[in-house]
């Protein structure tokens, strides 16, 4: 029987640094970063699996599926002068 193991993954974007940070409750040791949200996609698909068997979270012989929702925040400031 096939399983499904979910995780939920926080990104926000960092002026200072001017990059996407990406962290998760639910992947211990999970903290990431990249330039735009594509790449930071692309990196969570490797690094998801490795952290979750790293850490025992499923077994090393898990057969099924990784299903993670990132949810992102991005706030700016637009000045507007009248």
């Amino acid at each position: 029987m096939m399983t499904e193991f979910r995780c939920n993954i926080e990104a926000f974007w960092d002026s200072e640094a001017e990059v996407w940070v990406a962290t998760s409750e639910d992947v211990p040791g999970l903290v990431t970063e990249a330039l735009t949200i594509e790449l930071l996609t692309s990196k969570l698909r490797v690094m998801i699996p490795e952290l979750i068997f790293a850490n025992e979270i499923v077994p090393i012989d898990y057969t099924g599926s990784i299903n993670f929702q990132l949810t992102s925040h991005r706030q700016e400031l637009i000045e507007v002068a009248s």
